[in-house]
């Protein structure tokens, strides 16, 4: 499965135009974590998340785990995926603050004051992509490593990037097989050992 997803990692364009960007934290809560297992690091999911954008227009998708969402990180996560001039939603996160500076015109909504619309900006299409990792999550893996994360979040993004299009199956299909050419992930270093 690892060598599928490996497979899965997303390709060169980048987006343009409109484009959503959110962060997500993934895996279970501190306070319901046995006491051997918690990280101690504040309240709620820490240690796993991820950062997505996503093209309004033609619902392509970007997505990566990261090591934390601090302004550096989630700049130059819009740097390497996003056309300059675009325009960039996202949610108050202090980490976005700026992003006009870098040549993107950059509007937000304010979730904790229950604003998720203004005007045209929203992050409801990147949210949905959200939803479906961690239904993948709670209904299938039940858990994913913090090593491996990367990989769970580009086959999510594969299957919604993908599945957005009208492309058929067999094409599809064909784009995993071409993608596992050359990428061999031995148990080595699957295991870590």
């Amino acid at each position: 499965m690892h060598r599928i997803r490996a497979a899965c990692e997303q390709g060169d364009p980048l987006l343009q135009n409109i484009v959503e960007i959110d962060e997500t934290y993934i895996g279970g809560k501190e306070k319901n974590k046995h006491s051997k297992k918690k990280l101690h690091a504040g309240r709620g999911p820490v240690g796993k998340q991820a950062v997505g954008i996503r093209e309004r227009d033609t619902g392509s998708v970007r997505a990566s785990a990261v090591s934390d969402t601090t302004r550096a990180t989630l700049h130059s996560m819009v740097v390497e995926n996003v056309e300059t001039g675009s325009t960039v939603y996202s949610d108050e996160h202090k980490g976005y603050i700026g992003l006009n500076l870098l040549g993107y015109v950059h509007q937000s909504v304010n979730h904790s004051a229950k604003e998720f619309v203004n005007e045209m900006a929203h992050t409801n299409g990147i949210e949905s992509v959200w939803a479906v990792l961690k239904r993948g999550y709670n209904g299938v893996y039940h858990h994913m490593s913090k090593k491996h994360l990367g990989r769970y979040v580009d086959e999510f993004s594969f299957r919604l990037d993908q599945g957005n299009v009208k492309i058929h199956t067999l094409v599809r299909i064909s784009s995993i097989a071409k993608g596992m050419l050359g990428k061999r992930v031995t148990y080595k270093a699957l295991i870590g050992k």
